[in-house]
């Protein structure tokens, strides 16, 4: 799955066009490595770093989401990690 409709699947960022523009900004990381494209491929298990807010987010993926369902569908497909 791409990276911009992980992220708008699980209700980190409010439109697939934010999140092609923070893949595109370089702000995301998958397992380390540094995001450029929007098109970047997600698989379970990885682990995806960002800014959020103040903060940093990170969260292990641990399923993909079929769709933009509510907050409590979403929340399981994902661990935060402190």
């Amino acid at each position: 799955m791409r990276i911009d409709r992980l992220l708008f699947f699980l209700r980190i960022a409010k439109s697939r066009t934010l999140a092609q523009a923070w893949a595109e900004a370089g702000h995301i990381r998958i397992n380390g490595r540094r995001v450029e494209k929007g098109s970047a491929t997600v698989i379970v298990g990885d682990i995806i770093t960002m800014p959020l807010g103040e903060g940093v987010l990170t969260l292990k993926l641990f399923s993909m989401p079929d769709r933009r369902g509510p907050a409590s569908e979403a929340r399981l497909c994902y661990q935060l990690i402190d």
